[in-house]
């Protein structure tokens, strides 16, 4: 469930934003996990949101955070896109951040 408790960088401060978690170890999906925190703040069914790989391909995603994992001395890794209106940041950790509208991009 996501929360607005989100401890991140003062960049970020002023921004409405919200962080969920999964649990790479126990084997759990990125991909399932963005869905299902989507899901809970616009509080619609899973089934009703947009599919996930109109934004991005949930496999790859998937695939990066089990990689990302496997290399202990690589740091935490993290990828970002927009979904439903949220820009979602994925963390190799298992943090989700997410915050709404899309991401500025920077000068």
């Amino acid at each position: 469930m996501p929360s607005a408790d989100d401890q991140t960088d003062a960049s970020e401060a002023a921004e409405l934003r919200y962080v969920a978690t999964f649990d790479p170890e126990a084997g759990e999906r990125a991909s399932e996990a963005v869905v299902t925190a989507v899901a809970a703040l616009t509080g619609d069914a899973p089934a009703e949101l947009s599919p996930l790989y109109e934004a991005v391909e949930p496999d790859s995603l998937d695939s990066l955070v089990r990689h990302a994992r496997r290399s202990d001395d690589a740091g935490v890794h993290q990828l970002w896109f927009t979904y439903e209106g949220f820009d979602i940041g994925v963390h190799s950790d298992g943090e989700i951040r997410i915050r709404r509208g899309p991401v500025a991009a920077e000068p």
